[in-house]
């Protein structure tokens, strides 16, 4: 008798992002027949307040955050996955009112870097203003590795414009606007560069330094497999 339980899926932040989480779920799965590939629910949330504009507004983030982890447990869901980094500002409050596990993606970007980085490495990180400033990277990769983000310069002109352009589907420009930040963190001595925001992963398609990269949603995505079959 097959049970039914499934992988919740809250996404919507943004829907690019979420759908290329999906995309890369199905892209593990290759070559499985239909009844073969993973049960899941993608939550679109695509109304919860934008996150790094509403870090001091923590409440009213948390609680759109947590209607959306509401439905997906009602719904069969053996446990959450939140395919956006700055959501995770707000994870251990999630985590403390939600009773199914939610998989931790900057944790398990954090194991999947400790197997393939040495120890002390430098580490690039390319993400949102609101990841960086809530430090929720930091607290895993400091003890072991040397985060480093863009100046500033870079992040503005060159970070934050991919992942808008992302947002609103100008994938074209996104992908030609974020070369000089990775080609900044390379010359800064970064080994690996994580993608610490979901839409970055869309930016850098197809780039040359992909090797380079700790895709967070690609990451999250074989965390969730492993976490599925095990269930």
């Amino acid at each position: 008798e097959f049970k039914l339980f499934m992988i919740g899926i809250l996404g919507g932040m943004g829907t690019h992002a979420g759908i290329d989480f999906c995309n890369k779920l199905a892209m593990l799965n290759q070559g499985k027949i239909d009844q073969k590939q993973p049960l899941f629910i993608l939550y679109n949330k695509s109304d919860v307040p934008a996150r790094t504009e509403n870090l001091n507004k923590y409440n009213k983030v948390l609680s759109s955050l947590l209607k959306g982890c509401y439905l997906l447990q009602k719904n069969n869901c053996k446990f959450i996955v939140i395919p956006c980094n700055t959501a995770h500002h707000w994870y251990d409050d999630l985590n403390k009112k939600i009773k199914i596990p939610i998989i931790s993606m900057p944790k398990e970007v954090y194991k999947n870097c400790k197997k393939t980085c040495k120890k002390k490495s430098k580490i690039g990180i390319l993400a949102t203003e609101g990841t960086l400033k809530t430090e929720i990277y930091n607290k895993f990769f400091d003890k072991d590795f040397i985060l480093i983000k863009p100046i500033k310069s870079f992040q503005r002109k060159n970070v934050d414009q991919a992942i808008k352009y992302v947002k609103i589907g100008k994938i074209k420009k996104a992908q030609g606007i974020i070369k000089p930040a990775i080609k900044h963190l390379i010359k800064k001595g970064c080994k690996k560069i994580i993608l610490g925001c979901t839409e970055i992963p869309i930016a850098v398609k197809d780039q040359k330094f992909s090797k380079n990269f700790l895709d967070s949603n690609l990451i999250l995505a074989e965390a969730s497999m492993r976490k599925y079959l095990t269930i």
